[in-house]
């Protein structure tokens, strides 16, 4: 789905105006990425809890060549759904 989509689905679902649905949806991203960048973890009711993770430096070797080479230590955005959220989708695959 897209962005374009998005607003569409939550447009006809709220009965705003897309122009309405795309600022409320501008303002939550930005907030979202304003709360992650300065380390704090955001917690979505009955969705999930995004957060930014520290991954330390390490040291990979290349299978073939065995050349070693280091991966410096970087931040990484998490996902972790709420209980109810891996509920629906495991009922949701064990269907197909």
């Amino acid at each position: 789905m897209k962005t374009k989509d998005l607003i569409q689905h939550i447009a006809a679902s709220t009965s705003m105006t897309k122009t309405h649905t795309e600022d409320m949806l501008n303002a939550t991203v930005a907030v979202l990425q304003k709360e992650l960048l300065a380390g704090k973890s955001v917690q979505l009711h009955n969705f999930g809890l995004l957060e930014m993770q520290r991954k330390s430096a390490r040291v990979v070797v290349h299978p073939k060549t065995r050349e070693r080479t280091e991966i410096p230590e970087k931040m990484q955005l998490t996902f972790k759904p709420t209980q109810a959220v891996k509920d629906q989708f495991y009922r949701n695959n064990k269907e197909d």
